[in-house]
């Protein structure tokens, strides 16, 4: 008997043939299974699966484990361990106890895991793999052409759900959810909706991890490898369904799929389907999509990829120099000669403050000193450029408004000596205060370094001379000194004529702000 079933059509299908005569399972000689009622399941892209009736199963089982799968065509299946003298094979065989549609016929029935070693006696019955052929049409084409023109993943995200609508496919909600590497943002969640036509994207933070919603849905279930989800919802849903299921058998939807997209990295992401139709989806359906699933990864993952080399550099050397080294500015001695006010903002009394705090409680004053640094030199138009130490090293390009790249270092100045001194009086606060130095001049702003170790800085006197104002700023007890060219009104400040400072050939005429603060500890 020829048990091959002949593939009538190029799309993915499930068959499952009865098996004729004696049919047996066996595992180092002991019988596992025997029945004149086995069945063959064929499904596109897998080997053949032998299936036998559970009352046909002659070797002890133990309860279902706790192990459980999802599958978008045949369900949820459980698993049990094979028991047999001195030979505990766990999870040695699952079973489909309640089939979708497709696969209703092998519902209830045993199957063997490959980890069982289980060999079969087919009797006369001949089982071989198809010949499934390719799987070509309207969304293959456009995947394999006009996707990689499609210039972000919003777009995509609605040019795919609209091309799979094209196709027939009954889809009333799609959503890819992409995770990323960046140090306050999860992933991005595009969702698209038939009803509006629109992508909405959100960015949760790290915090969804531990948020209940998320604990308990699909997306955790398959971002943590436990295989795809499918839930035909009906009237009502079962008790093991995720609670989001519920909310949207409420909209009107009747089937919920969600399917793992890995990237190359190993990570899994996550793509959901839902249906409004009466029939939801068929499985002709849904293994169009999972087959070209790996290929919609790889598209998602050159945008993020993308997202996260940008975050990344953004992160560790800022927004504007990030963009330029992303832009290709990647080689040693790369970089321009720009006009900026530099300014050079230090942590005072920090070896004190360690001492006094402990190490843990120093790094979270210090994280809120360079928080606080950072916010406000980008809100003035400037950019950190590095962390140095205990020190915040930032640059305001002039371009060709030299004045509002003075103003913005001034303003900058003067907003972090502010907020610092609220924070000293909310409750909990601790006294943070800050040495700065600003001034104005002509830097090369590029890549320095090795061959192999690249660093995107500001190189010049104007740099040097910051950083040397800000030191000397502690020893007259200034918490802001600024070089003469920085105040275009002199009585601004307060002069400290003509200072001579280390490695500096020439002296510095400088000025303190005029606002001072309470007298503070001694200089380091």
């Amino acid at each position: 008997m020829d048990a091959q079933v002949q593939i009538r059509n190029r799309g993915y299908g499930i068959v499952v043939e009865p098996l004729h005569g004696l049919v047996t399972a066996r595992r180092n000689s002991i019988i596992l299974a025997q029945s004149t009622r086995a069945k063959v399941m064929y499904e596109t892209r897998l080997t053949p699966a032998v299936y036998f009736p559970a009352e046909d199963v002659t070797a002890p089982l133990s309860g279902h484990t706790s192990l459980q799968t999802f599958c978008p065509f045949k369900g949820t299946a459980s698993y049990r361990d094979i028991l047999l003298p001195g030979d505990r094979v766990q999870n040695g065989v699952w079973a489909y106890e309640d089939a979708m549609p497709e696969a209703a016929a092998i519902s209830g029935c045993i199957g063997f895991m490959p980890g069982a070693e289980a060999e079969f006696d087919l009797g006369r019955n001949k089982v071989e793999m198809p010949d499934y052929g390719n799987i070509s049409g309207p969304v293959i084409d456009w995947l394999l052409r006009d996707a990689a023109l499609v210039p972000a993943p919003e777009e995509l995200t609605a040019a795919l759900a609209e091309k799979l609508v094209e196709q027939g496919i009954h889809l009333s909600r799609l959503s890819v959810m992409a995770w990323s590497l960046h140090p306050m943002i999860a992933g991005k969640n595009y969702i698209w909706q038939r009803k509006t036509g629109e992508v909405t994207t959100y960015a949760p933070s790290y915090e969804i991890h531990d948020h209940p919603a998320y604990q308990n849905s699909p997306l955790r279930h398959v971002s943590n490898g436990l295989g795809g989800v499918r839930h035909r919802l009906g009237s009502c849903c079962s008790d093991d369904a995720f609670p989001i299921l519920e909310d949207l058998r409420k909209e009107g939807a009747t089937d919920y799929v969600a399917m793992p997209l890995r990237f190359s990295d190993g990570r899994i992401n996550v793509l959901t389907l839902t249906s409004d139709h009466p029939n939801g989806f068929s499985t002709a359906n849904l293994g169009l999509i999972f087959e070209c699933s790996d290929v919609i990864a790889r598209y998602y993952e050159i945008f993020m990829q993308r997202e996260n080399a940008q975050s990344l550099l953004e992160t560790y050397v800022g927004r504007r120099t990030g963009a330029r080294v992303l832009g290709g500015e990647i080689r040693r001695g790369d970089g321009d000669e720009i006009d900026a006010a530099i300014m050079f903002c230090d942590l005072r009394g920090s070896t004190r403050l360690e001492e006094e705090l402990g190490r843990q409680d120093y790094i979270a004053l210090l994280n809120q000193f360079f928080e606080t640094a950072s916010t406000i030199v980008h809100d003035h138009g400037g950019e950190v450029l590095k962390f140095i130490g205990d020190a915040v090293l930032a640059v305001f390009p002039a371009g060709s408004d030299p004045e509002r790249a003075r103003a913005q270092a001034l303003d900058s100045a003067r907003a972090i000596i502010a907020r610092l001194e609220e924070i000293a009086g909310e409750e909990d606060g601790h006294r943070c205060e800050a040495a700065i130095g600003i001034a104005y001049g002509r830097v090369t702003y590029g890549n320095v370094g090795s061959r192999e170790r690249l660093d995107f800085t500001v190189i010049g006197q104007a740099a040097n001379i910051a950083a040397r104002l800000g030191d000397y700023g502690k020893t007259v007890n200034h918490p802001v000194v600024v070089s003469c060219d920085i105040l275009s009104d002199p009585s601004q400040g307060i002069p400290l004529g003509a200072v001579s400072l280390h490695n500096v050939s020439q002296p510095v005429t400088c000025y303190a702000l005029a606002a001072r603060t309470e007298p503070q500890a001694a200089a380091e």
